[in-house]
């Protein structure tokens, strides 16, 4: 159900607790799409949105808060969480969005990625200590734009992304086959989330895919036939766990005119 955000100016599909499936900008209005140069512990990295968004003046209008303007979050954190753990850590998250006032009613508007890097330290490449904020997005007024943006949230292969581990699509089974049958499901709930949003593929500009697996047979086959005119653009793949044990395969998707370093 694609819902209204009452002061942020865009709509929402509706998800679960921790984040929703994803957002699009009302007209005259655009998502922003900022991402750190520095990755920060995720509570730092909200004071680091709040500080930025109050530089864009979202205060000195009459209708909300400044902070309303964020829709979206993307996350990094040292390892793929258990269930549980993950679940715990959602309670953690979701008391900030409540804190700064962004339900709406019971529903969690804000979309969000939250991905796990490969410990590669004999290389020099480390996951966090803790979960990091990597990247948000943000609603800003333009009534120049004539298109619309969007962020789709990440989704990996667990069923109606209910968070129990009997959703999930063959556990521990990384064969080839069942590597294309769970990239399969993710790339349907992608299509199944934009146009959920109203959005089309020629709207996307960014889709990234998060696995540690092949992608061979799976690009040409799977994603890429789907993608239509987003096909262009390519894919960003990466070398990352989904959130929680036995997830495998993850992806999200946005289309924006503005990508920002912070």
């Amino acid at each position: 159900m694609l819902i209204a955000h009452p002061h942020g100016h865009y709509h929402f599909l509706q998800g679960i607790d921790p984040y929703s499936c994803g957002v699009i900008a009302d007209p005259g209005y655009e998502i922003v799409h900022v991402t750190l140069s520095r990755a920060l512990p995720w509570r730092e990295g909200f004071d680091r949105i709040d500080a930025h968004l109050k530089a864009e003046d979202w205060a000195a209008r009459s209708d909300a808060t400044h902070r309303h303007a964020l829709c979206a979050i993307e996350l990094r954190s040292p390892a793929p969480f258990t269930m549980q753990g993950f679940i715990d850590f959602n309670r953690e998250y979701c008391a900030v969005l409540q804190q700064w006032d962004l339900y709406v009613g019971e529903h969690n508007p804000i979309a969000r990625t939250n991905v796990a890097p490969i410990d590669l330290s004999h290389n020099a490449i480390r996951p966090p200590s803790e979960p990091v904020l990597h990247a948000f997005s943000y609603v800003v007024a333009n009534d120049q734009i004539d298109r619309q943006t969007l962020i789709v949230a990440g989704a990996g292969e667990l069923r109606e992304g209910i968070l129990v581990t009997e959703g999930l699509i063959r556990p521990g089974d990384t064969s080839p086959e069942s590597m294309r049958e769970k990239a399969t499901y993710v790339m349907q709930v992608m299509d199944q989330r934009l146009k959920g949003l109203g959005g089309d593929w020629d709207l996307i500009n960014a889709v990234n895919v998060y696995t540690i697996f092949p992608l061979e047979g799976i690009l040409e086959d799977i994603l890429l036939p789907t993608m239509g005119p987003a096909h262009r653009h390519g894919i960003r793949w990466y070398y990352t766990r989904p959130p929680v044990v036995d997830i495998d395969f993850e992806m999200d998707l946005h289309g924006v005119v503005r990508e920002r370093i912070l």
